[in-house]
């Protein structure tokens, strides 16, 4: 795992198996259901697996960080409807990041406070990374407009 200031950096693509993620969405393209990972941040680690499954859904929704680092994997066999990158007020997504790791107890607060004003700090240039990659920046209201417009485009599966 890569780490930073002595600590698994969980910000960094290498922390992340991109093959295995784009095989899963392609298995839950062909099947509709997959095996996926269970991570433990607290811990730095992979956990378990679970599975997980569409339910007869046609579309499903790939979200985090690293979802844009997989964009043209998915887009080249047409598994991708759309690729967005939320564009959000920094300071939101600061607070609702160090609220969500605190109520976890995913790591010490003063680490977590450290990495949030790390993060906030860095978020521009983690969106222009992103809409590199060929996701389209967007706020979160419009986003679940245009996914809510590919739903109704498309009959659910029995």
């Amino acid at each position: 795992m890569p780490r930073r200031h002595g600590q698994v950096d969980w910000e960094s693509p290498r922390s992340w198996d991109a093959d295995a993620a784009v095989e899963t969405i392609a298995r839950l393209a062909r099947e509709g259901k997959a095996d996926v990972p269970v991570y433990a941040i607290g811990e730095d680690r992979k956990v378990a697996t679970r599975s997980f499954d569409l339910a007869g859904s046609p579309l499903f929704v790939a979200e985090g960080i690293f979802a844009a680092e997989i964009v043209e994997a998915c887009r080249r066999p047409g598994m991708l409807a759309g690729a967005y990158a939320l564009r959000r007020p920094r300071g939101a997504t600061f607070l609702r990041r160090l609220a969500r790791d605190l109520a976890e107890q995913r790591k010490a607060p003063r680490l977590l406070l450290r990495r949030g004003v790390a993060l906030l700090r860095a978020e521009p240039a983690v969106l222009r990374r992103q809409t590199g990659l060929g996701a389209e920046a967007a706020r979160a209201g419009e986003v679940l407009r245009r996914v809510a417009g590919l739903l109704a485009g498309h009959p659910h599966r029995p």
